[in-house]
C-alpha cells in the first residue's frame, strides 16, 4: 500500500525548534560523531534535538513519536501525506525534512536528485536482522524475484554521491527498510455472494458499479496489471516495466471498463477505502490490510482475499536527508537504530503490516500475537490492535495465512517504469475519462 492512514500532523511535544541548542552542540557533535557515546538518551535529553519526518500515513504515527521522545529524548515532528505528494516533497523541498519515510518505488524518483544520503551499514545496529527480501530480493533461497521495483534493486549504491543503484549489496544502504506488506483485494463476503479467487473477479458484471481501485498511478497500474493478466487480456513482458504499447492496452481497457460503469470510485486515502466498503457502496476493491481491519472493527464482515495469481507488494523505509551532518546525523542514526530495535516493529506487525527486522519485533510480541500475525496460527485469545481494541476473537486465522505464505506469493512490487511519465499521463486520462 502505499498507503496512508489518518494521522495528519503528529507529535511534536517538547522542543519544536529544529536546531540543536547551540550551547555545547558542537562538542556533543564531535563526541557523538566519534562513536564514543553510547548513552544517547541522556545526551539528547541534555541537548534537545528535533528530527522532522514526513511520509505516508501508514507509519507516521503519533504513538511512535511519543515512544521515541520517552526512550531517546528526541522530538519527532511528523507530517503525513499521500504517496505522490511524498515523492514531490522529497525532491522539491529537501531542506524541509530530516527523515524521509518513503516507499521504495519513490526512491527511483528521488535518489537521482541527490536529496537523500546513503547510510553506512556499519552504523546500522540491526542491519544483519533485515529480512533478505530487502537485501537479495528473495524471501527464501529458492524464491522467484517478483516483477516491479523490488526494494533490493534500489537498496544500495557503490559509494556516497552515486546517483545510480548498485547491482549487488554494498556498505552503502539507500534506506533502512521498516514496513512492507502483501496487498490484495478486499471483499465484503456477505455481499459478493460467491467465492472470490482471482484478480479478474473485480470485472464480474455482477459487481457492476460496486468495485473500486486506488488512484495512485504507480500502485494502481500494478493492480490493473494483475487484473488484466488474470483475465487473459494481456501477457506482459514485465508488469513492472511496461512498454508504451502495453501501457496503452492497459489504460484503454480501464477507460472502456470505467465507461461501462464497472467502477464505483477511485480512492486515494485509507479513509475513503474504509467508507466505501463499510457503507456497502463497494463490495470488492483494492485495499490495504489496516483498512480491512478498520471495517471489521465496525462489526462489518470484510476479508483480505488471497488470490491465485498472488499479491502486489510494497515496502517503505527511512531515508536520511542529504543535509544532515554532525550531531543531527548521529541523532538520525540513533533514531533509526531505535526504530528497528523491536518496539515499533511489533506495533507495525499488530496493524497487519510486517517489520523489516522480524527477530527484534518478535521479542516485543506475545507468543499468541506472533502465532496469529506471523505464523498463520489460530488465535488462542483475543487479538488486539496497538491501541488495545479487540480486532479478532479466539480461533481466528489471519487472511492469507503466515508471513511466508503471503510474502512468498508476491507477483509484483509497486513500480516506477522506464515509461513512467507516459504511464502517469495515460493514467490521468483514465481518471478524467
Amino acid at each position: 500500500m502505499t498507503n496512508e492512514t489518518k494521522t495528519g500532523k503528529a507529535a511534536s511535544a517538547g522542543l519544536t525548534r529544529r536546531s540543536l541548542l547551540k550551547t555545547g552542540a558542537a562538542a556533543v557533535g564531535a563526541v557523538a560523531g566519534s562513536g564514543a557515546i553510547t548513552g544517547f538518551p541522556t545526551i539528547w535529553a541534555q541537548n534537545p534535538i528535533t528530527l522532522r519526518q514526513f511520509g505516508t500515513g501508514v507509519s507516521n504515527i503519533n504513538a511512535i513519536a511519543e515512544k521515541c521522545k520517552a526512550d531517546l529524548g528526541i522530538t519527532l515532528e511528523m507530517t503525513a501525506t499521500d504517496s505522490d505528494a511524498a515523492a514531490q516533497r522529497a525532491v522539491t523541498q529537501p531542506k524541509s525534512y530530516d527523515i524521509a519515510d518513503i516507499e521504495y518505488w519513490i526512491l527511483k524518483k528521488v535518489y537521482a536528485a541527490g536529496v537523500i544520503q546513503p547510510m553506512d551499514v556499519k552504523k546500522l545496529k540491526y542491519f544483519d536482522k533485515v529480512v533478505p527480501l530487502f537485501i537479495t530480493g528473495k524471501l527464501k533461497p529458492d524464491s522467484v524475484i517478483a516483477q516491479g521495483t523490488a526494494p533490493h534493486t534500489v537498496g544500495f549504491v557503490e559509494k556516497p554521491g552515486d546517483k545510480k543503484f548498485a547491482k549487488e549489496p554494498t556498505q552503502w544502504f539507500t534506506m533502512m527498510p521498516t514496513i512492507y506488506n502483501a496487498d490484495t483485494l478486499g471483499i465484503r463476503p456477505d455481499l459478493v455472494g460467491r467465492d472470490i479467487s482471482s484478480w479478474a473477479d473485480i470485472l464480474d458484471p455482477a459487481f457492476k458499479g460496486k468495485t473500486s481501485i486506488l488512484n495512485i498511478p504507480s500502485i494502481g497500474i500494478m493492480d490493473a496489471a494483475m487484473i488484466m493478466e488474470a483475465s487473459g487480456k494481456i501477457k506482459y513482458g514485465d508488469k513492472g516495466n511496461m512498454t508504451k504499447a502495453e501501457i496503452d492496452k492497459t489504460i484503454d481497457f480501464l477507460i472502456e471498463t470505467k465507461k461501462a460503469g464497472q467502477f464505483r470510485a477511485f480512492w486515494k486515502s485509507f479513509d475513503e477505502s474504509v467508507n466505501l466498503m463499510a457503507s456497502g457502496e463497494v463490495v470488492i476493491q483494492s485495499m490495504w490490510s489496516p483498512a480491512v481491519a478498520a471495517v471489521r472493527s465496525k462489526g462489518i464482515a470484510c476479508k483480505y482475499q488471497p488470490l491465485k495469481e498472488g499479491y502486489r507488494a510494497w515496502g517503505g523505509g527511512l531515508g536520511l536527508a542529504s543535509h544532515l551532518k554532525g550531531a543531527e546525523l548521529d541523532a538520525a542514526y540513533e533514531y533509526i537504530n531505535w526504530y528497528t530495535s523491536g518496539w515499533v516493529g511489533a506495533y507495525l506487525n499488530r496493524q497487519g503490516y510486517y517489520s523489516a527486522c522480524m527477530d527484534t519485533a518478535k521479542a516485543h510480541m506475545s507468543p499468541d500475537e506472533w502465532g496469529y500475525w506471523i505464523e498463520g496460527k489460530a488465535a488462542q485469545g483475543d487479538i488486539v490492535s496497538p491501541e488495545g481494541k479487540v480486532m479478532e476473537k479466539a480461533g481466528a486465522v489471519r487472511d492469507g495465512g503466515s508471513f511466508e505464505d503471503r510474502m512468498g506469493k508476491v507477483a509484483c512490487w509497486n513500480s516506477v517504469m522506464d515509461e513512467d511519465r507516459y504511464m502517469v499521463r495515460r493514467w490521468n486520462e483514465f481518471i478524467a475519462a
